[in-house]
């Protein structure tokens, strides 16, 4: 799985990259790692409806015979199987659900985070969210509003579509070599003033459940 490969080191490996960044900048960074960014159930159900009409199918026109009453039997059986299977198949879920469907899923927990973390809240409005969702396959970059002032946005799009890339095959090495270039772009454009407290927590937050 993919939230296997951010364990215990790799969290102590970001925290250490994350104080770094905010040595060298007045912005106030958060990391935040998720497992998937939304339910899916829909999909599980789906999978299961289709391959609980192809057994009705199979128990309707097989040529041997089966008792009236064990059809519905077997094929509610079927179902029930056929969820718990995609339920813990991430190739399922994907094949069910469109790529749209995934982005948004991202983009409005994302959002979400920025405000339920603080991260909106920073005295100097210099909080940034990179959010990633390993399911999807993402990462989403979320700025207050001193963050966009003072970066120019040409710079600004390009380092954001260099994360994206980098979320499409989320790992931690490289995450943390992504981290180190955003970091040196914010430091560039809006250093450390020494007059900026730490005002949000420095560790990653996983969320694998």
């Amino acid at each position: 799985m993919l939230h296997a490969r951010f364990d215990d080191a790799a969290s102590e490996a970001l925290t250490q990259c994350v104080k770094e960044i905010e040595q060298t900048t007045d912005v106030e960074l958060v990391l935040v790692v998720r497992a998937r960014s939304a339910v899916y159930r829909h999909a599980d159900y789906l999978f299961a409806a289709v391959v609980s009409f192809l057994s009705l199918l199979f128990l309707l026109f097989a040529p041997f015979d089966f008792h009236y009453y064990w059809v519905a039997i077997d094929v509610a059986l079927v179902f029930v199987i056929c969820v718990y299977i995609s339920s813990r198949s991430n190739a399922i879920r994907r094949r069910l659900t469109t790529k749209d469907f995934r982005a948004q899923a991202v983009r409005l927990h994302a959002a979400a985070m920025f405000y339920e973390a603080g991260i909106a809240n920073t005295s100097a409005e210099l909080g940034l969210l990179v959010y990633v969702s390993l399911f999807e396959r993402r990462l989403e970059l979320i700025a207050d509003r001193g963050v966009l002032q003072g970066v120019p946005a040409l710079e600004w799009n390009e380092m954001m579509f260099e994360l994206h890339q980098i979320g499409s095959q989320p790992d931690p090495e490289t995450l943390q070599a992504g981290l180190a270039k955003l970091g040196a772009l914010l430091a560039q454009h809006l250093p450390a003033t020494g007059e900026n407290p730490n005002e949000l927590p420095d560790a990653p937050r996983f969320e694998f459940k």
